[in-house]
């Protein structure tokens, strides 16, 4: 399931989804589901069955978050990190065709939704740890082997 880490901003993120799912939308959800039981034969009970099943995914998500909050690491920014690639950077580099990429390393809980974020455990950001600007990385990929040169990092968005 990945790394245990994340950025402060990451971790800010799944506190608030976690806080959101708690105390806003599970009991909107509960609410439904003992209105639509107060109606009946629940076997036939559309808004019965459909908010049951979303209360359920809803307390499996609560569960993984709670979890997986308590298992995460937060990885502050530390002034040492400048002038090299490490963990929380922003990151542009340019492969031997000219195409340039630019993207954060984070951990794995927070790349989905963004496009402009990658994995630690990533090929190209395992490629590009404590690579400084000028630099090349190779990077091994199912396709093959790719040359790219960072050309600059930033620890700020």
């Amino acid at each position: 399931m990945g790394t245990r880490l994340i950025t402060p901003e990451g971790h800010a993120a799944l506190r608030k989804e976690l806080d959101h799912l708690w105390r806003e939308k599970r009991p909107e959800i509960t609410q439904k589901v003992a209105w639509a039981a107060s109606l009946g034969d629940r076997s036939e009970n559309a808004d019965y069955q459909y908010n049951k099943k979303l209360l359920r995914e809803i307390d499996r998500r609560v569960r993984y978050l709670s979890n997986r909050l308590d298992d995460l690491r937060v990885v502050e920014y530390s002034p040492e990190q400048e002038g090299r690639v490490f963990f929380g950077a922003w990151v542009e580099v340019e492969n031997e065709e000219g195409e340039t990429k630019r993207f954060r390393i984070v951990g794995y809980d927070e790349i989905y939704g963004r496009k402009d974020y990658i994995s630690i455990d990533a090929p190209m950001a395992r490629a590009l740890l404590k690579k400084a600007v000028g630099d090349e990385a190779l990077v091994r990929t199912p396709e093959g082997e790719v040359y790219w040169w960072v050309n600059r990092i930033d620890y700020q968005p």
